[in-house]
């Protein structure tokens, strides 16, 4: 399934290619793209979820988050997000990519992805489509960017 959403990101969205394709067609483009139709039916809802969360009435915890707060991890949580992941949540939170809503967000979308965790580069991608889907997070999008597709070679001083 995450496959199918890196995929859509990339020819659709981060290519500013027309996002409002419908269903049917974007399923049809998918399975003759080899994805499997239950792959595509989760995908699509994961996304559908993920422009819900927009709406206060899906998530109202998101409207009510405290920047100052320290984000305690839930076991399941824990388990899906490892230690090096809960780290980049905080650091992206520190340089102000993230503020605490958008926070939630990306552990929401992580915690409905069928996988049993998530690795790094994949936890990278989730925060980069959540942070497209907010209005007013250009410029934290443009930085989440950056540090996807600008990676530094070698150490930094």
């Amino acid at each position: 399934m995450f496959d199918i959403l890196v995929y859509l990101f990339e020819n659709y969205i981060h290519n500013e290619a027309d996002v409002y394709v419908n269903h049917a067609d974007l399923t049809k483009e998918l399975s003759k793209a080899g994805f499997h139709d239950d792959d595509i039916f989760r995908a699509l809802k994961w996304l559908d979820r993920l422009s819900a969360l927009q709406e206060n009435h899906i998530k109202p915890y998101l409207t009510k988050a405290v920047s100052t707060a320290t984000r305690i991890y839930t076991v399941e949580e824990y388990r899906k997000i490892d230690t090096a992941g809960q780290g980049f949540l905080m650091f992206l939170e520190q340089i102000n990519v993230l503020d605490a809503t958008t926070r939630e967000m990306v552990i929401d979308r992580v915690m409905d992805l069928d996988a049993a965790s998530i690795s790094l580069e994949d936890l990278k991608w989730v925060v980069l489509m959540v942070l497209f889907n907010v209005p007013g997070k250009e410029t934290a999008y443009a930085q989440m960017e950056d540090l996807i597709f600008d990676e530094v070679d070698g150490p930094l001083h």
